[in-house]
């Protein structure tokens, strides 16, 4: 484990000393040290983790057509939680990529730190023409909190602490049809036919929105879908709708939408609602998955629930300090969790952020019963 974990470390420094001699490179990140507090019950006693998250992004541009990049992230767990869920390290030691580029460095009872490269790619650009190698974000997302379009990279908005995503291992080829409009093909490495995808996407604008079709195979899954983006009297209006059709009998058939809209006001107050369908959701008792179990990497894993609706207000009380309170409800069953928070810059590159995840609900409801989880979190970008 500790070889692998050196060789990564050595192919990013590598990279990055050998292309500083032409200084034609550039190199920025970030620390983070997040404290959790989370008990399942109000009786319970209480349980915590320190995370401290490193990020380290390369960038080389050996010619106005080429650009590499290599980043990576390395987390390391402490504390009760660690201690106490069965194998921790085998739980986040996870890559669903062609390549596993992620590595446990130490493994213990009570401490964990794992590395791993989300992003390792070569660009190139030519004239209307870009091709990208390599592990990378593919986002087709348009909505601002379920993207049913977002195929590649699905992710869950809870998950605050990861603002990069996923990246996939593909080759993708883009032309550009013109300024406002472009014609995407992707092709996604994998070892089985489950693992691989083939998908196009077409973006173009019109009547001043933005528009894509997209289409194509994407590991078990036939994939048809379209979404939009645009505004209604100066506030933002967008949509999504992704329809899967199974390959085999290991999934079923899925219709996934969701639409969205936000308003800023002239004193930067912020109203946002959402709603989100999932025809393979249910409106029956649903099974607790807890806090801290895996999301599903489709979109049919973007709620559990056939139905959920989205809220949030955000003020900037000063420039430096912003509030928000959040709210996901499952219709169905009437279980909801609040996601508070409290965001401040107090110095240059320096940020403290505080956010709560409270779930409520009945037993066997989508958010009954996980329990309630505040994080405090300190940042510095470099």
């Amino acid at each position: 484990m500790m070889r692998k974990y050196l060789i990564l470390v050595v192919l990013l420094f590598f990279f990055s000393s050998l292309l500083g001699q032409e200084k034609d490179w550039a190199v920025n990140g970030y620390l983070k040290d997040m404290q959790l507090f989370y008990f399942a019950e109000p009786t319970h006693s209480w349980t915590n983790q320190n995370l401290i998250h490193n990020r380290l992004n390369f960038k080389w541009y050996p010619s106005d057509s080429f650009v590499f990049v290599a980043e990576m992230r390395n987390r390391f767990f402490t504390g009760k939680l660690v201690g106490d869920f069965p194998n921790y390290g085998q739980f986040i030691d996870q890559d669903n990529g062609f390549w596993d580029l992620s590595t446990l460095v130490v493994d213990g009872k009570g401490a964990v730190l794992h590395a791993m490269i989300d992003r390792i790619y070569l660009d190139y650009l030519s004239g209307k023409w870009q091709f990208r190698f390599g592990r990378q974000r593919i986002n087709w997302g348009m909505n601002l909190v379920w993207n049913p379009n977002d195929v590649f990279n699905t992710y869950a908005f809870l998950n605050f602490d990861y603002e990069e995503r996923p990246g996939t291992d593909a080759l993708k080829v883009q032309y550009y049809t013109s300024e406002t409009s472009s014609l995407e093909l992707v092709w996604q490495l994998g070892k089985h036919a489950n693992e691989m995808a083939v998908a196009s996407r077409f973006h173009f604008n019109q009547w001043e929105y933005d528009f894509q079709i997209l289409g194509g195979w994407v590991e078990d899954d036939m994939v048809l879908g379209t979404g939009w983006s645009g505004d209604i009297y100066g506030g933002g209006f967008r949509g999504e709708m992704t329809w899967l059709i199974p390959r085999n009998n290991r999934t079923k058939e899925a219709v996934i939408a969701s639409i969205s809209g936000d308003y800023t006001f002239l004193n930067s107050l912020m109203l946002h609602g959402g709603f989100l369908y999932n025809s393979a959701g249910t409106k029956n008792p649903i099974y607790q998955m807890g806090l801290f179990e895996r999301e599903e990497t489709s979109p049919r894993g973007l709620s559990r629930g056939k139905y959920a609706c989205f809220s949030q207000i955000s003020y900037p009380v000063t420039p430096l300090l912003t509030t928000s309170l959040s709210a996901i409800v499952n219709p169905s069953d009437g279980s909801f969790v609040l996601n508070p928070s409290l965001a401040y810059s107090f110095m240059t590159n320096w940020d403290l952020l505080l956010v709560g995840q409270h779930f409520f609900g009945d037993e066997f409801t989508e958010y009954g019963d996980i329990g309630q989880a505040v994080f405090l979190r300190l940042k510095w970008s470099f």
